[in-house]
Order: structure tokens, then C-alpha cells, then sequence
């Protein structure tokens, strides 16, 4: 059954406005509601920035990126504009009908080193989050292996975009900054008690997270996991979404860098989670229902900061660059400030 808050959202994507719905719009709205939902497959998407500081969906082609939103204006097609759209609703098929139809015409395709990059997610409905899900930063942090996943969250105000600057708080509210460059899951179905063998085909694709920390406040005043996590634009994902046929998230190699250092502060494999996707996955939806659209961190390797011995521990600081990199998914960047 349409709930009025998903007729709502269905309304919005498809572009159904005025101050009153008519009931052929509440069963239009309903129609596309139930239509099947198709995930992406064989894509990888980002977030171009426009001059208007909207965020609408770029599509990467061999030839160039994709704008999709002057190119659905002037072909008058149907086709999400955004990622949650497309995730939201379910219309890959659209999408891919537009790519067809624009993909050789020059006047919709841009340089990707000429475009400004917006947030992948601007409104999910969950922020999950894994803590300690690779044994050795479970060692170096001085912890016990967990015997079931650690799941706290972020709030959407973390999230920002690839080639962003964090605009780190005054000294004395936090000074301890660290990195931690993740996997991130990004869910294309409805999910609730399934099981691991079945997990990953509820999954849409796969992005590079980072899960900036303020070890003072997560740790120290009042050791508060959230509140450590959670201040604004602390959660940068970029620069791509890679659609999940397109990799195994359990056969990635990940990496973080710091500034212009060629050794890698973090470098690890995904095949060493603690908890893979397929069991963060299982286990989440049997606590509360995930939902198309919602992104979960898996944790982030060792060669933290806080994980050094104290005398090693030079935290991040304003003017610092970071690069995280996992294989298949690109490069983030982001500066501090």
C-alpha cells in the first residue's frame, strides 16, 4: 500500500506539483510506486555540482562525463537526476535509455577534470557505521575481537564530497583528527532479516567512505562514538558510485594517504573484514530494515593515528590533504581547513 509520505516522494521525483493531489495523480504516484524496481548495472555514477550549487548525476563514459540533467531537459526524457532518485524509485532502466540516446552528443558530455563534484547522498535515510571490523586495528586499538558487528551512525550533516574541505572546529572543542578511509555499501533494495547468502543481491553498488574521526570527543569528553564522528562534513564519499556487478567487495585493496607521502598510512584488503558485507548486511537487517538509498561504512583497516604509540601520534591538522583509495572505486581526496 502507498503510504501518503511515499506518495509524497514519489510526487516530488516525478515532477507532480501544485497545492492539492488529485486522485489520477495518487494513482500515478501509486502506479510507479509498485512498478518493479530496477537497480543500476554496468554504471558508474557521481554528483557534478552545477553553477547553481544544485547537485544533479553524472554518468562516466569513455568519452567523457555525462550531465544528466541538461540532457533529460533537452531530449524531454524521463530519467533520475540524482542518485537517490534512481535508487529511491527504482528506474535504472530510464537512465540507461537516456545514456543511449545522448552518450555520442557532444553538448551534454564534459571533462571530468572541469567539473565541480557534488555530494553522492545528500539525504539518505541511514548512516550506518561498522567500528573495529579488521583484526588488526582491533589489536592496535587495544580492544577484544568482536563477537557480532559494532554498529553506531553518522547524521547527514557529515557528508560532503569528493575534493571538499572539512572546515575543522576551534581547538578547543576538538583537535585530535584522524583518518579512516572505508568501504561503503550502498543499498538498492528493501531489506529485512535476509540472510548472507542472499545479502549482496540487495545491494546497488559500492563507494569509497571516509569516516573522519575526532578521536578527542569519541574518546575523552564523555567518549561518545557519535559525537566524534559526527561534525559537519565529516563523512566525505566520492568521487564514483560503481554499480555491484561491476566488483567483489570482498577483493578490493585499500589505501590512505597523507599530503604528498608516497607510503601509505593505511594499506590493507577488504578480504581481511572481520565482518564481511554479506554479515554487516545480514545482521543490520535483522535489527531494523534497510532501506534503497541508505549507506553503511564496513570499517576501516589499521594505520590510524590513535593507534600509534603516543609519542608517534601527530594528529591531522588545517592544511592537510587526504587521499583515500580503493581498488575499482577511485580516488577521494579531500582538504582541511
Amino acid at each position: 500500500m502507498t503510504t501518503r509520505r511515499d506518495f509524497v516522494k514519489t510526487a516530488v521525483a516525478a515532477g507532480i506539483g501544485g497545492a492539492a493531489f488529485t486522485q489520477t495523480d495518487i494513482a500515478q504516484a501509486a502506479a510507479q510506486s509498485s512498478a518493479p524496481k530496477e537497480m543500476p548495472r554496468g554504471l558508474t555514477l557521481l554528483s557534478i555540482q552545477q553553477t547553481d550549487g544544485s547537485e544533479t548525476l553524472g554518468v562516466k563514459l569513455a568519452n567523457g562525463i555525462l550531465d544528466v540533467a541538461p540532457a533529460k531537459k533537452a531530449l524531454n526524457m524521463d530519467a533520475p537526476t540524482t542518485l537517490e532518485d534512481l535508487l529511491a524509485n527504482g528506474n535504472a532502466a530510464a537512465l540507461q535509455q537516456l545514456i543511449s540516446a545522448a552518450k555520442d552528443k557532444p553538448e551534454f558530455l564534459k571533462e571530468e577534470s572541469k567539473i565541480k563534484f557534488g555530494r553522492l547522498f545528500t539525504d539518505p535515510g541511514k548512516i550506518v557505521c561498522v567500528g573495529l571490523n579488521y583484526k588488526e586495528h582491533v589489536e592496535e586499538s587495544g580492544e577484544k575481537l568482536p563477537k557480532e558487528p559494532i554498529l553506531f551512525n553518522k547524521y547527514n550533516n557529515t557528508l560532503a564530497a569528493h575534493n571538499c574541505t572539512i572546515k575543522l572546529p576551534a581547538r578547543e572543542i576538538s583537535y585530535k583528527f584522524d583518518y579512516e578511509t572505508e568501504l561503503l555499501i550502498v543499498m538498492g533494495k528493501a531489506a529485512r532479516n535476509v540472510s548472507e547468502a542472499d545479502a549482496l543481491n540487495y545491494v546497488a553498488g559500492y563507494a569509497i567512505g571516509h569516516d573522519f574521526s575526532a578521536r578527542d570527543l569519541q574518546l575523552e569528553k564523555g567518549g561518545q562514538w557519535m559525537v566524534g564522528k559526527t561534525l559537519d562534513g565529516f563523512a566525505p564519499i566520492g568521487p564514483y558510485f560503481v554499480s555491484a556487478d561491476l566488483m567483489d567487495p570482498n577483493n578490493l585493496k585499500i589505501e590512505t594517504f597523507v599530503n604528498d607521502e608516497t607510503e601509505a598510512r593505511q594499506s590493507s584488503h577488504t578480504s581481511k573484514f572481520i565482518f564481511n558485507p554479506q554479515k554487516v548486511i545480514s545482521y543490520t537487517s535483522k535489527l531494523f530494515a534497510l532501506e534503497p538509498g541508505d549507506i553503511i561504512f564496513t570499517g576501516t583497516p589499521s594505520g590510524v593515528i590513535i593507534g600509534m604509540p603516543k609519542e608517534k601520534q601527530v594528529w591531522l591538522k588545517a592544511g592537510d590533504r587526504i587521499t583515500s583509495r580503493i581498488e575499482k572505486l577511485g580516488t577521494l581526496r579531500f582538504d582541511l581547513a
